[in-house]
């Protein structure tokens, strides 16, 4: 925050009134109005900072300082992952990769209640704690419509999936940014990973089915029941192991892949009576064979991304751009132009990482593909970069847009009104707890700054009301992962990756009961859970 008080009004249920607007807005925008979500975000954008500088009172050099920082986090890192994402997929299709990725799934089950399972949330959970930041939704949503599914109900069944995989993402940064925070009480990310299995264990378990219900109603669980528990049983049991003895990085990357494999090698010896297909007429196609090196030359893009990912996100390579670290003279830092004030007497600061961004992993697997894949060279890869780009510079526009308004919200004290609002609850906060995670991702797409913003808060308020903080970071981190269902990044990375860009506000509301719907539960549960846990 970088005004002096977030109280404008000296009434704090007014001031949080008028902070919360421009969330108020964005949904108006999306869906009342329908509109695209590029205008949708630029118009709430221009009301925020609106907001800002003449209630709030924010410096017109800061808000655009503020302004300058989305825009650079918009493009860095995530417009250059999800780029970078697409690209690799599209590089991976035209050397005919995919193609055998897609035998490979198919010839586990023709069944595409079972492909969803397959792809739709364990795939999907896989590539999240490998990669997140919007990689598992596109690549995901891709894949499912190439094996017959409707874009825009592929790209709202990856959303839905993602919920049991977004607190653990991009190798468990989402909790591991807890112990970089200094938390009241001293609440470590240790702790709300405990504390977190509790809600997200239940979660996990329960999205397989959710996914299979959305698909064929109880019917289609019934028919499949086997299949299902074979996948929640192994992801959910697996995570909450890992996150309570091991922390929470791996905790998305060893679950997805067992439940990959354990939902194989049981489809080797199940398979449904009544093989079902979305066309009812429709008969299951002929899936090629291929031979294991094959298998494994298909899908060696992704698991040259797990490594280098893995290799990234270690503290060995982290350590190499410390302070005394072999490549530190790479890391830039510079500080953003208008934010020097009066109340921090520094100016906010950005670092340029070029080789640490988790976009040039994923540019290193591309070009390994490119090297290794047949039916590729550079040429053709330049080609399909461009043409990627041509793609998607409408969708990472509007990301940018929306860091840009979450930026402003945060420096002009919109933010913390909000937050302080929602906190006069006293004791009945925990009930409301989870709602400041959901608002958090609604706005910034990010459970990692979801936390950032609001986990102090939470630990804050849960000395003041007698809760364990470690349960109220954790219900922002659960809140949080209900979002990103609906969260206008997530929304805009979905519609980019299937073609349906323009369709925003259709796959907002295809998605929006399904996270109200889990946030409801998270917050009947954490009240519950903070009677009974102190």
């Amino acid at each position: 925050m970088l005004v002096h008080s977030f109280d404008p009004f000296h009434n704090l249920l007014l001031s949080s009134i008028v902070a919360a607007i421009p969330i108020i807005l964005f949904l108006l925008c999306l869906t009342v109005f329908k509109m695209k979500g590029v205008y949708a975000a630029l118009t709430t954008l221009i009301i925020t900072i609106l907001v800002a500088l003449l209630v709030f009172k924010l410096p017109l050099s800061i808000a655009g300082g503020a302004t300058f920082e989305g825009f650079y986090q918009g493009i860095i890192p995530i417009g250059f992952i999800v780029i970078m994402a697409v690209w690799l997929y599209k590089i991976s299709t035209k050397s005919g990769q995919f193609d055998v990725v897609k035998d490979s799934i198919a010839s586990i089950s023709q069944d595409q209640r079972i492909q969803l399972l397959l792809i739709g949330f364990v795939f999907n959970a896989f590539l999240e704690g490998a990669a997140g930041f919007g990689v598992p939704i596109a690549i995901c949503a891709v894949l499912l419509t190439q094996l017959g599914f409707k874009p825009l109900e592929a790209a709202m069944y990856c959303l839905v999936g993602n919920a049991a995989a977004g607190a653990y993402g991009a190798v468990g940064i989402p909790v591991a940014i807890v112990d970089t925070l200094n938390l009241s009480g001293d609440v470590s990310a240790t702790e709300v990973a405990l504390v977190g299995n509790l809600t997200l264990g239940f979660i996990s378990f329960f999205v397989p089915f959710l996914l299979i219900f959305m698909i064929d109603g109880f019917k289609g669980i019934k028919e499949i029941l086997p299949s299902i528990l074979v996948v929640s049983v192994t992801y959910t049991f697996l995570q909450v192991i890992i996150t309570s003895f091991a922390g929470p990085e791996l905790a998305d990357i060893i679950p997805g892949l067992a439940a990959m494999v354990a939902l194989a090698l049981f489809s080797s010896k199940f398979q449904p009576k009544n093989i079902f297909r979305l066309q009812q007429n429709e008969e299951p196609k002929r899936v090629a064979k291929h031979s294991f090196k094959n298998i494994v030359y298909a899908w060696s893009p992704f698991i040259i991304l797990t490594v280098i990912v893995l290799i990234w996100s270690s503290s060995f390579f982290k350590g190499l751009f410390e302070k005394k670290g072999l490549l530190h003279s790479l890391v830039i830092n510079f500080n953003v132009p208008g934010t020097m004030n009066d109340v921090t007497h520094a100016p906010n600061v950005l670092t340029f990482n070029f080789i640490a961004q988790t976009g040039t992993a994923i540019l290193i697997t591309a070009i390994l593909t490119i090297i290794i894949a047949n039916n590729m060279n550079f040429k053709i890869a330049g080609k399909l970069l461009g043409l990627t780009v041509k793609e998607l510079w409408i969708s990472v526009l509007t990301i940018c847009f929306i860091l840009a308004v979450s930026k402003v919200t945060t420096y002009g004290g919109l933010s913390s009104a909000m937050g302080q609002g929602i906190a006069k609850a006293g004791s009945i906060f925990p009930l409301l707890s989870p709602i400041l995670g959901w608002i958090g991702v609604f706005m910034t797409g990010s459970v990692v700054n979801n936390n950032a913003l609001f986990a102090p808060i939470q630990a804050s308020v849960a000395g003041q009301i007698g809760a364990k903080g470690s349960l109220l970071v954790a219900a922002n981190v659960a809140g949080g992962v209900t979002a990103k269902i609906v969260s206008p990044q997530s929304i805009a990375i979905a519609t980019a990756a299937v073609n349906e860009v323009g369709n925003e506000s259709q796959l907002m509301k295809m998605t929006m009961r399904f996270s109200i719907g889990l946030l409801v539960f998270v917050c009947i549960w954490t009240f519950l859970l903070s009677l009974l846990i102190s």
